[in-house]
């Protein structure tokens, strides 16, 4: 493809130009068809056949010689022809601006906008720089940008609003007024109702969050005479993104040529509201109507049965994708194969997962997290923490799931050193992370390593983190700070349901049920709706306050004021609270008039009732229904066994233990630990293994003394053991709560705050017992048990003896 010789050597000047332009057009229409490497090497053949036979070009020769160098990427080549040109006019400054913005360089794209002079410039010129700007997402500079072009005195097009409304959908918290500025010039000029131009106005309402932003999208398209799969697709999605799936439908419904893009969305759109029988439904069809399912469609359904964990319908769509043989290239591939390992990892068949997963031929990190997760969900940790160690740990995910998944499994101490570790491999923790060494200081009662993240926090900027603030209040909380966690949620920028959920849970599980009940109402006139799980702190904050006649206020108001119907939890709680109180045939009739059968929450919340009032034949009844329907939980047997105990009847105590022993269920030991200068303290029920614990047998003695005189008496009903008398003061002296304390009296500073855990309830004289400790030694103590906070001071505690 070269010009012949006899145009070199004729003089005429028009014929040359004509031949050389005809060149260059066949050229451009080749674009398609040619490799982009022989398409340039070709122009640039061309180009030095101009250069050599002495032919001066004029513009609309060297403005297609720009064009094309530009859209193939030889950008110095264009610029030098531009620079050497001696007048470069609009449409060579035009394809330059085009070229700069497709090679991602828009500050030099800008700069040659900037430097043409207005007389140079026409309405395509704007248009390059608008589009520009849209393809780069930067929507405010092209506005600013359009704004300009009215200012200068030009008229936009159909391309010039098309491409200013479709980078306007980029700006971040976009406003109903903003849309409507960019509106009002498309009816003016009589574009509103061009297809490409509605599409983006569609689109661009889309992206508002406003009401009225739907519901003018929606006038756009009735209004338009012609709509294309674009114009379809863009209102179903917008209906999507709104949460209004029925509307999506209904726009779905009317189309008379199924896109296949709409039908994806429109699958999506159900599986990401949780509406899964939809989302098969839609599939079905597609199925029945023969149209093409690609990896959009299968990764859709696919989520939605890992969602609902319908392990037998994801294995069908499974089958029928190995069946069909979809031509998916392994990046296609690769989302389907992640979400089958979602789906299969989900429904507990790891084995399924894995061989899938290790079949994946461009694994990514969804590929991996996918995996990591599955193991985690499942609690086989082993196998987590080997696939940890294999898979790329650069970003922040694995590194949260692998945390995440030992704390919820009681490891908080190795989730701790792994994020230690995290550090220093220089991955850098983000909010999220922090949130889970957060949740892993309360489980471990660590607050002064607690306090020192969250000074890093603070330090990394994170401090207005929603999810970290939430997870320090329940830290600060779980560690008996509730002063301290109240400070967090007073000054949290922003406050979502979890927090104030959790700030009522922490308030509640500290027995300020006062408190509790008055952020409640705080809640309520801030318009946040509660939800099941608030009412059930709430339920809590009533029990351990002992605040019955709020508690059924509460608990009617449920079903009532909000529509949440009741759950076993709440009737728990609700029983909890009347045995608590002595209430024991309210609590009966409650029971009776469950709309279902009482379950283990609820014989439980009895049993624990008749603990407290000593009623052993009620009792009884509720642990052979407890041994029935949860056999292998040791804390029925062990309530009833001390219920017998606390009444001498040691007979009874060792049938139950029996009970025990053949039914292969064991008692869990008690065990109470501190921390003290940044480590945690260990100490079980007699213990010997302490280095220090002698120093702390001896000085519970000293104290004893001291306790004796101001009228304490130890009270031998709680010893459990059938043991002389004059040993059951001993035996006492050995729990585990009374060694911590004494461990923490005799390390902590003067006057500091005593913060004890313990893994089992306080028993009585245990509580007696820290209620004298604190008048005798001045110290505020705060003891977390299985239940409860308990705040002693000046030989008080906070709940009042009501526990």
């Amino acid at each position: 493809m070269r010009p012949t010789l006899l145009a070199l050597h004729t003089t005429d000047i028009t014929a040359v130009a004509s031949l050389y332009a005809g060149h260059l057009q066949l050229l451009a229409s080749r674009t398609s068809c040619l490799r982009h490497s022989i398409l340039l090497r070709r122009l640039r053949s061309l180009h030095a056949h101009i250069l050599s036979s002495g032919f001066k070009p004029q513009n609309h020769i060297l403005n297609r010689l720009i064009d094309l160098y530009s859209k193939h990427g030889d950008i110095p080549s264009a610029l030098h022809l531009s620079d050497t040109s001696p007048r470069p006019d609009v449409v060579a400054r035009t394809s330059l601006i085009n070229a700069y913005s497709n090679a991602g360089d828009l500050l030099l794209a800008r700069k040659l906008f900037v430097e043409t002079p207005i007389g140079v410039r026409d309405t395509v010129f704007y248009n390059a720089m608008i589009s520009g700007y849209s393809r780069a997402s930067q929507g405010p500079q092209a506005v600013k940008v359009f704004r300009s072009m009215l200012l200068d005195g030009f008229i936009p097009d159909d391309y010039t609003f098309t491409g200013v409304l479709s980078a306007a959908a980029y700006i971040v918290n976009l406003e109903l007024t903003q849309c409507q500025q960019l509106h009002c010039p498309t009816v003016k000029l009589g574009s509103e109702l061009v297809v490409s131009v509605a599409n983006a106005l569609i689109a661009l309402y889309g992206k508002c969050e406003s009401f009225m932003a739907g519901i003018i999208a929606r006038k756009v398209f009735d209004k338009m005479p012609e709509r294309d799969e674009l114009t379809w697709t863009t209102m179903v999605v917008g209906y999507v993104r709104r949460g209004d799936v029925f509307s999506a439908r209904q726009v779905f419904d009317k189309m008379d040529d199924r896109f296949d893009v709409v039908w994806n969305a429109m699958i999506s759109g159900y599986v990401h509201h949780g509406l899964f029988t939809d989302a098969f439904e839609i599939f079905r069809r597609m199925i029945c109507l023969k149209l093409p399912l690609d990896e959009f469609t299968y990764t859709s359904v696919l989520s939605a049965c890992a969602n609902a964990g319908l392990f037998g319908h994801g294995k069908s769509v499974h089958a029928r994708i190995i069946r069909d043989g979809p031509c998916f290239d392994p990046k296609s591939a690769l989302p389907v194969e992640n979400v089958l390992v979602t789906l299969y990892s989900r429904c507990s068949k790891m084995e399924l997962a894995r061989k899938i997963f290790d079949g994946i031929i461009m694994k990514d990190s969804v590929s991996w997290n996918a995996i990591l997760s599955g193991y985690v969900n499942l609690g086989q940790i082993d196998d987590a923490r080997a696939l940890f160690e294999e898979m790329p740990r650069d970003s922040q995910l694995p590194w949260m799931v692998m945390m995440s998944g030992l704390v919820q499994r009681g490891l908080s101490e190795e989730a701790l050193k792994l994020f230690n570790r995290m550090r220093a491999e220089n991955v850098k923790p983000c909010d999220y992370t922090y949130a889970g060494t957060f949740s892993a200081c309360g489980d471990l009662g660590a607050m002064e390593h607690g306090r020192q993240l969250h000074g890093q926090l603070i330090r990394l900027g994170y401090e207005s983190s929603i999810s970290a603030g939430n997870a320090l209040v329940t830290m600060y909380a779980k560690c008996g700070a509730i002063e301290e966690a109240h400070l967090v949620f007073l000054i949290m920028p922003n406050l979502d349901f979890v927090s104030w959920n959790s700030m009522i849970a922490a308030f509640a599980q500290h027995g300020h049920g006062t408190e509790a009940i008055e952020l409640f109402e705080m809640m309520i006139k801030e318009g946040i709706h509660p939800d099941r799980l608030t009412f059930l702190t709430v339920l809590t904050a009533c029990n351990h306050a002992g605040l019955v006649d709020e508690g059924f206020q509460y608990f009617e108001s449920m079903q009532r004021e909000y529509g949440i119907s009741p759950g076993e939890d709440h009737y728990a709680r609700l029983i909890d609270l009347l045995g608590r109180a002595g209430k024991i045939e309210e609590a009966k009739t409650v029971i009776q008039q469950m709309p279902f059968e009482a379950g283990p929450s609820i014989w439980e919340s009895v049993l624990a009732g008749c603990r407290i009032h000593r009623n052993v034949d009620l009792a009884v009844y509720a642990a052979d229904h407890l041994f029935n329907m949860i056999p292998q939980h040791q804390g029925s047997y062990v309530l009833l066994s001390n219920i017998y105990a606390s009444f001498g009847r040691w007979e009874d105590v060792a049938k139950v233990r029996k009970l025990m022993k053949d039914r292969g269920v064991k008692k869990e030991p008690g065990c109470s630990w501190i921390e003290v200068e940044n480590k945690v303290h260990v100490f079980l029920v007699n213990d010997l293994t302490h280095p220090e614990v002698h120093k702390a047998y001896r000085f519970l003695e000293v104290l004893g003394a001291k306790m004796r005189k101001l009228g304490y008496v130890p009270d031998t009903r709680y010893v459990l053991q059938d043991v002389e008398s004059e040993r059951k003061e001993y035996v006492l002296s050995t729990h585990s709560e009374k060694l911590a304390l004494a461990f923490g009296l005799l390390k902590l500073k003067a006057g500091a705050k005593i913060r004890i855990l313990k893994n089992l309830r306080i028993c009585g004289d245990c509580h007696s017992a820290i209620m004298f400790i604190s008048l005798v030694t001045g110290r505020d103590i705060v003891v977390r048990d299985a239940k409860r906070f308990h705040h002693f001071k000046d030989g008080e505690c906070s709940c009042g003896n009501y526990w």
